[in-house]
């Protein structure tokens, strides 16, 4: 493998959304790195898109790589001729192909809101919840599978019994911000570790929420099953909330806990 000379700054490309993705990027710049190029959901897709753009003024649009136009052949060659070290992706919302995983020279590092190989894919904090696995954030290396990359730091995140998915990804943000700064210098001086995930793990797909959602009104459960199931539901998202039909009529269910002192 091609190695940099050490007194060269590295060279990234930075894709991602969300306000952690903002934080992370933030951080990268004050460290006196600046991404040569930005990969970001479409706008209207992306909940963070002017804040990242405004953080690299000093990029032309050409090195802004909107939507899906980083797989398209335009958008490997621009990738291809920056020379870059990593690709850091934060909360990017596609898959990453062959062709792209390979062009940064030691690869692109991925930050995941979960303990992997526990809750591999999406609705990270409903799942750890649900089906009780442990819950934390990684960071680890982008290969052909999904969230299956060798892993450069990870740590644990205790739910506790009052947590919703909501307050969970809240959290679990803090803890991601928290890991990536830990990892950062080693990433910076390339003397970073990989250990190998192993072969098992969980996996969801975006669209598995759905399986959890509908309540029977006449399904005999235990209360503390039937709390759990509510706590995984309760997203900031009201269209991921558990639901009933009652009259034709839909009613979501939201959750609140509060613990006593």
């Amino acid at each position: 493998m091609k190695m940099k000379n050490k007194k060269n700054k590295i060279r990234i490309a930075f894709a991602g959304d969300r306000d952690i993705a903002v934080k992370v990027l933030e951080f990268i710049i004050g460290s006196g790195v600046k991404p040569l190029a930005l990969l970001l959901p479409e706008k209207e897709k992306a909940s963070h898109f002017n804040d990242l753009v405004s953080l690299c003024p000093y990029l032309d649009s050409k090195y802004i790589l909107i939507g899906k136009k980083f797989r398209t052949e335009e958008g490997v060659r621009i990738l291809k001729s920056l020379d870059l070290d990593y690709i850091i992706s934060v909360h990017f919302p596609y898959i990453y192909p062959k062709d792209v995983i390979k062009i940064p020279r030691h690869g692109i590092i991925n930050l995941h809101p979960a303990y992997l190989p526990y809750n591999r894919g999406w609705h990270t904090p409903t799942w750890a919840i649900w089906e009780n696995t442990p819950y934390g954030a990684t960071l680890h290396f982008v290969d052909e599978g999904i969230d299956t990359g060798d892993i450069i730091h990870q740590k644990k995140l205790e739910i506790f019994p009052h947590d919703t998915a909501d307050s969970l990804y809240k959290r679990v943000k803090e803890l991601e911000f928290e890991v990536f700064k830990e990892a950062w210098p080693l990433l910076l001086s390339f003397r970073y570790k990989r250990k190998p995930q192993p072969k098992w793990g969980t996996f969801h797909r975006k669209s598995d929420i759905k399986k959890l959602q509908k309540l029977n009104l006449n399904q005999v459960m235990k209360v503390g099953d039937l709390i759990r199931l509510l706590r995984a539901l309760t997203t900031s998202n009201i269209q991921e909330a558990a639901y009933f039909i009652l009259h034709n009529k839909k009613y979501r269910v939201l959750i609140k806990i509060v613990p006593e002192n």
